[in-house]
């Protein structure tokens, strides 16, 4: 089902892309994990009122998107780093540029008509891209991993976290990013133009993180947070508990199965044509 030609070419179209995303990627999760941890040791140096303290444990719970009071301030620092906002906007930016290539961005170019004139299928083609949105998205989870091992060796004294824990996260994540691929692949498939196609996986991801942020402080938002994507990655729990998330990662698994499906079968039947 690959086609060698359209992976060289979906690499040639998305190296660059790739490369400034991940770039940004270990560069900010290097300034996480290097800050974190170090304002984490400077807090728990002073006795903070009880007021405070509830309202700052609140604003990490909500980021987290769990309870952190049973959790060590190793555990907390690196949790808020794999969590921050900016941290996952670059990861899912970079995600979301490469899967609405095809076909949404051929469609937008023009160039639509020459693609599919090539002597290949439109599965090779779904397939090759599929193959390029996962590989790439790996390159980048993996760059986010080792900016987090640069930044720990200068963290304070025992508050790096074990790799172990790290690894877990990594694949949760890898698993995160796929899952708003194929959301972005049916999008491009189904709207047909890239413009809407990014509109509408910024509306979900944008949802997913208003819900996953309100679902600790607001009664309503706990009864819709299974529907926020993040409810399904939790950096604390591996790093409080060292235990794989394996329901969160079959939702996870699951969902971009189904989306890719979908999203594949839309885009073998309907009408590419640019003229």
């Amino acid at each position: 089902m690959l086609n060698a030609g359209l992976l060289r070419r979906a690499y040639l179209e998305t190296r660059w892309t790739t490369l400034v995303f991940g770039v940004c990627v270990l560069l900010i999760s290097t300034l996480l994990h290097f800050a974190l941890p170090r304002f984490q040791k400077n807090l728990e140096a002073f006795q903070l009122p009880a007021a405070r303290l509830t309202n700052l444990n609140n604003i990490r719970n909500a980021m987290l998107g769990a309870d952190v009071s049973n959790a060590g301030g190793r555990e907390i620092a690196a949790g808020v780093a794999w969590s921050h906002p900016f941290f996952l906007a670059l990861i899912f930016a970079q995600v979301i540029t490469v899967c609405t290539r095809v076909p949404a961005a051929e469609l937008d170019r023009g160039t639509m008509d020459v693609l599919l004139g090539l002597p290949v299928s439109r599965s090779q083609l779904y397939f090759s891209e599929t193959a390029v949105c996962v590989a790439t998205s790996a390159v980048v989870v993996g760059l986010a991993v080792a900016g987090s091992r640069i930044g720990n060796t200068m963290a304070p004294l025992g508050m790096a976290p074990d790799l172990p824990p790290v690894l877990i996260i990594a694949v949760n994540l890898l698993l995160l990013n796929v899952a708003v691929g194929a959301f972005a692949m049916g999008c491009s498939a189904v709207l047909g133009r890239r413009m809407h196609a990014v509109a509408a996986v910024l509306i979900v991801v944008v949802g997913s993180l208003l819900i996953n942020y309100l679902r600790l402080l607001w009664e309503p938002a706990r009864h819709i947070a299974f529907l926020s994507i993040l409810d399904y990655y939790r950096p604390i729990i591996p790093l409080r508990d060292g235990q794989w998330p394996w329901k969160d990662m079959a939702v996870l698994g699951g969902t971009s199965l189904a989306l890719w499906v979908a999203a594949g079968a839309w885009f073998f039947r309907r009408d590419l044509s640019t003229t």
